[in-house]
Order: structure tokens, then sequence, then C-alpha cells
């Protein structure tokens, strides 16, 4: 195991920490004060508050009073407070290092991050304190007044989620948004530019036309999406990455079934911006705040509480009796206390949503020894990576404080890819995670399928049955327990808890009594609103949950009147009518939307914005443009034709067709209403309607 990096610290950057770390808690102390706290005469600090105003460490100001001694007023500025959090790291390295010299001469044991079977002394490195890049409440008010004339850069959710694990250390050792530099680094080998182990790019992705307002060096406030700033960071690098080899290189292959490889292709910016972060106040969470612990209040309470060993799991998953088992294992296996450490931030698309998983662990904790398990929520916004995600979260957990990682089959896989395969083998995420366990310091524990034995009456690995021949063996997949939770089916006490069957059944309701949103697309005059409001009178006509017809013309006319056909426009346009209905569906209402729709990566993002609440059902009005052409009530084919309407879906602007819609329906030659009964019995066969 290599020991730990640290560059000595000269005179200069010594009495520099000292300067900036007595101006960040005292800022209204006087000149006087400051010299006797940090050892230096009034002559020599005058020296370095001249030497850090120009450095642009700090700002110097005049205040009012009567006393001349305190005629000036200091507050370090976003770089100084930058300046102070890498100083402050070099300097607790520096002090561990010593630490770690003096233990190996106490107790003839070498130097640096020992065997974690040896780690038995106090402060052990699961224990010690970490840095964070948060500057002192003083200074947060004084930034928050600077940030003001800073530009500023709404964050998006996945961002925000990012940008708190870089603030309270549990994305260490990393300062910021990487540079470019450090970037390619951890797409080529997972390392930055320094050699330090590193799999997931963390990365300020930006629109084109933020990204070229800014300079080098440049001081930008990073805001929630309410205006709230958290955080300033100083620009280093500006660049325009390359998409598809990041995708192949980190995700394994350039394919848009991956979700992740979708959002970076669809979703994220085009440019990147890295650079070091300056922290100002953590994102506010009004959910489930007693369960939201930093990396150093989850290493403070395994030092109250007596803990050398912890085993974290992790899940973005409800708990089952299978789950239980398998914790209760693990930490046999390890001999070490549990964590239970769900994600609560960005997971896969369709996972059940967090509010519900948290309800659901809550129901099951006192399931499990008091004394001896705790749970705590991470605000991590998943890649779904499959190995190097795996390793992600074992770096992330040792941040926490944790000795011990489960890693399971297919740990963080996505699914199938366009082919139809798994992005990657079932034991790739084990194999990776094994290779890098030491340098990481964190020992992982191998995910058991587990399986009900029912002559036995309980849970066992699925590869420790000797007798499988002469045992009933019984387990639930994922997709059959969703069936079942659709089709108000029992769920047996074997497989989960009361308790959480109850949860799910809230969030989950049979699916005749659960929202949905049925979304036709096609060529302007494939008859889309036609069928769409055919659709919607048959569905009044069943009565029982309310329904919306969300038209194309409708909506541009009501919600979208100031938008033009650009690409950009068209694509708002799609999001907006989808945002309504999700917000519909969510409450048990029927969404009907008939728009073009025309570019499949925007009815993916709608299609996946509205099944985290209910079914969608994509209709493929599939109806020919020479047959759409023809029929030409409004006169709109001739204008384009002529030129004289620009970027026109069919002529001269593309049509993406659907490749897998629930239902396609070709009009020509089949009235209305035979269309419509067949969106009917459609909805009828997914289980949405009760067919009479």
């Amino acid at each position: 195991m290599p020991s730990q990096k640290t560059s000595p610290i000269s005179d200069e950057e010594d009495q520099l920490f000292r300067l900036l770390r007595h101006l960040d808690m005292a800022p209204d102390a006087s000149q006087r004060t400051i010299s006797s706290a940090i050892g230096v005469s009034l002559g020599r600090l005058n020296a370095q508050l001249r030497s850090a105003s120009e450095a642009g460490f700090i700002k110097v100001s005049q205040r009012a009073g009567p006393d001349k001694r305190q005629r000036f007023a200091y507050a370090l500025t976003t770089r100084g407070a930058a300046e102070k959090i890498r100083l402050t790291d070099q300097f607790l390295a520096a002090k561990f290092l010593e630490y770690q010299m003096l233990h190996a001469e106490l107790t003839g044991i070498r130097p640096g991050l020992t065997p974690l079977s040896d780690r038995t002394t106090f402060m052990q490195n699961n224990l010690a304190p970490i840095s964070e890049l948060y500057v002192s409440s003083d200074s947060a008010q004084k930034l928050k007044v600077e940030a003001a004339d800073l530009v500023s850069w709404d964050l998006t959710p996945r961002q925000i989620c990012d940008l708190e694990l870089l603030m309270n250390g549990g994305f260490a050792p990393l300062k910021g948004f990487l540079t470019e530099a450090d970037y390619d680094g951890v797409v080529e080998n997972m390392r930055t530019a320094d050699g330090t182990l590193w799999p997931m790019p963390i990365t300020l992705d930006v629109s084109e036309e933020f990204a070229s307002k800014l300079e080098e060096g440049q001081d930008i406030a990073l805001r929630d999406q309410e205006g709230v700033i958290l955080a300033t960071m100083t620009v280093t690098d500006n660049w325009t990455p390359n998409k598809s080899k990041e995708a192949e290189k980190v995700f394994g292959a350039d394919d848009e079934a991956h979700p992740a490889v979708h959002y970076l292709h669809n979703t994220a910016g085009n440019v990147y911006l890295g650079g070091p972060v300056t922290g100002i106040q953590t994102p506010m969470h009004y959910d489930f705040r007693a369960r939201r612990d930093t990396p150093n209040e989850l290493r403070a309470f395994f030092r109250k509480m007596g803990w050398r060993k912890v085993v974290a799991f992790q899940t973005r998953n409800p708990l089952h009796r299978a789950h239980q088992e398998l914790t209760f294992r693990a930490a046999r296996e390890a001999q070490a206390n549990l964590l239970i450490h769900p994600v609560v931030g960005m997971t896969k698309p369709g996972d059940v949503d967090h509010f519900t998983r948290v309800r659901c662990y809550e129901a099951v904790l006192d399931k499990y020894p008091a004394s001896t398990t705790t749970m705590s929520l991470l605000p991590l916004a998943m890649r779904m990576a499959g190995p190097r995600e795996a390793v992600w979260h074992g770096l992330i957990r040792k941040n926490y404080g944790v000795t011990h990682f489960i890693v399971g089959r297919d740990h963080a896989g996505p699914g199938s890819n366009s082919a139809g395969e798994d992005f990657y083998g079932p034991y790739d995420a084990q194999e990776l995670f094994k290779e890098h366990e030491e340098e990481m310091g964190i020992e992982m524990v191998p995910f058991k399928h587990m399986v009900y034995v029912e002559e036995r009456a309980q849970y066992e690995p699925n590869d420790e049955i000797e007798d499988k021949d002469n045992v009933t063996i019984l387990n639930i997949s994922g997709t059959e327990l969703r069936r079942r939770l659709a089709e108000g089916l029992e769920i047996p006490e074997w497989f989960s808890f009361p308790e959480v069957v109850a949860e799910l059944r809230k969030t989950k309701p049979p699916r005749a009594k659960q929202g949905f949103t049925v979304f036709l697309t096609g060529f302007s005059g494939s008859g889309k609103s036609t069928i769409a409001n055919a659709v919607m009178v048959k569905l009044m006509e069943m009565g029982g949950r309310p329904v919306t017809l969300l038209d194309g013309d409708i909506v541009r006319k009501n919600l979208s009147s100031e938008l033009g056909f650009s690409k950009e426009h068209r694509d708002l346009n799609i999001q907006r009518i989808g945002y309504v209905a999700s917000e519909i569906t969510k409450n048990g209402g029927i969404a009907i939307c008939a728009p073009i729709a025309p570019y499949a990566a925007t009815r993916r993002i709608v299609r996946e914005g509205i099944e985290q609440y209910g079914a969608f059902v994509e209709v493929h009005v599939a109806t020919s443009i020479e047959e759409c052409e023809r029929r030409d009530r409004k006169g709109l084919y001739k204008l384009a034709r002529e030129g004289k309407i620009k970027e026109f879906t069919g002529i001269s602007d593309p049509y993406d067709v659907p490749k897998n819609p629930e239902l396609s329906i070709d009009t020509e030659g089949t009235d209305v209403d035979n269309c419509a009964h067949q969106v009917i019995l459609k909805l009828e066969s997914l289980g949405l309607i009760n067919g009479n």
C-alpha cells in the first residue's frame, strides 16, 4: 500500500494559511489581535495583508469608528476561500503524516495506510475527520454579497447532487469539477492527472452560449433552481468534450439505450467547465432531514458508537426479506456493524421514487438490532455505469467512514442494450472492485443471490444449496413484483414485509386505478387529433378518472404561443406537454397528447418523466407522408413545398419513426371509430382500463 501523498509546507504557505484561517474565523479583529494570533510583528502582518490583497485572496475596506487600531475590515474573496481550503488540506495531510510516523515509531507498524485487518488503533483512517470545501458562516455571508456581481449558472438536479458531495467531502479528494487534464485521465484510465484513482467524470456541463462568455480564471456563482447560491467556482478549464469517447470508455458503449449515455447526448450541455469550488451552503432538503448525514457526521457517529468496522449496503430499491438476510450475513461475515445507505439522488428512470423507498426502509428498520445498525441517505446521482460505478461507490463509502462494501451481481447495471443483451457481465463489477480494493482501502463483500427454501422456511445463498433437487426454491423477480402490484395480486409474506407491501400499494395502486398518458405521434394531417378526440370521448363515457386532451395546436396556442419551429423550440414545446401530462398522470388522471413530436430523443425524455408516476402508451399514427399531403386540409404541405414554411416535418425537417411504440395505427382506409377502438383495446390489454 503506498504511503499517503503530501507536499512539504513552506514558511510562506504556512503564514498565509494561518492568516486566511484567522481572517475567516475572526474577520472583525484588529491588526494587533491578528498579529498576536498568528505570531508575527505588525510590520510583517502589514506586508502579508498587502501580498494577500494583491493576490486577490482578501478584500480590504475602511471601517468607521473611534478606534484607529480597527480602521480596516478584512474579508476573504472567493479566491481566498478556495486557497484556504487548499492550504487546509495540505496542512492536514502533513499533520496526518506526522501522526502516522509517530504511530509507526511507537508501535513498530510501518507508516502509511495500514491493512484493514490491522486498523484497531484509536482514530483509524475511517474515523478521522475529512476535509470539506465549505467556508465559515461569516465568510459565507460575505461571499454571498460578493457573488451578487458574479455570472451565475443555475444547476441541474444532477449537478446539485454532484456539488453537494464535492462540498461535504463525499467526492474527496476532488476539490471541484474536473479540469480537462483530469477529465481526460479519468475517461481514459480511471485516474486524475496526478495518478489518483477516480473512475467517474465529475464535470460541470453548460451550454455553448454560457461558456462563450467566460474567461480563464473567472469566478462564477453556482445556484440551485430557485436561484439560491450554493457555491462559487473559479473556471480554470473550458472545453468541448468528445462525448462518444466518454460513452465508450466510461459506460462501455455509445448506445443510447443506456440512460447515462442518453443523458450525455440529449440533456447534458455541450461544453464542460472545470475548476475549484468554494462551498457557501448545502442544498436545502426538506425531506427526511434527520436521515441525511455528511461524511464527517457519519464518521463522528461511528466514533461515538465505537464502531471500528462498518459494512455499507447500497440500494435503490425497497428492502425485502432477502435483502435483510443478505445484510445480516454480510455483517456477520465482515464482523462489522451495518450501514443501510440508500441512494436518494437520481437513480434509473422507472425506479420507485425515494419518498416511497425511505418510508419502506423506515418501516422495517426495527427488524434490525438498533445497537448494530443505522441508516443514512446518500444524495448521489447514479450513472448506472456498472464496474466503474462499483469502484466509485466504494470510494464514496470510504469517505463516509465505511470499511466494507457490499457489491452485488451486475452492480449498478442499467439492463439491456439496443441488441437486447446486458451492458455488463454479471460479475464485472466485483472483478474491477477486487482489482483496486487494496488501493481504495475498503473491502468488498460479494453480494450473494438469496432464495427462499420452502421446506426450511428460510433464505439461503442459491449457490450454497447442496440439495436443490430435493427442496422447493422460491423467488420473485422485480418484474414479477411489479406485475403483482399492478394487478393487485397477493405478495407472499415469505418474500416481503407487510409494512413494505402496504407502502408500495399506496404509491402503486392497481393499474386500472393509476393515471396514465396516451401519446399519439405522427405527421401533420395523419389523424392524430381526430383519433385523440374520439379516444377522449370513449374514456369520458366510461368515467372513473378525469381525462385531459393536450392537442398540438391547442398547446401551441395556450402554452407555447411564443415558440417558433426550430428544433430547440419544438423540443421545448414537447417537454412542456410532457410536464403537464406527468402532473395529470401523477394525480391519477388520463392525459391524451397529440403533437407531431418528431424527435425520438425528446419523446424518450417525456416517457421517462411520465413513467415515474404511471404508464406511458406511445401510439404511432403511421399514415404515410403521401397520404398526409393528399389530405392537407390546411394547405401546409403546399406552402412547405414552395419554401414558404421552413423546417416542416416530413418535407424539410426529419421525423424519427418510433421503433417500439405500444401501438401503431395506419389510418388509410380505416375509419376514426375503428382507430380509436384499437387504442381502447390496447389500454384494456395493458390493464389500464377495465374491459366492459
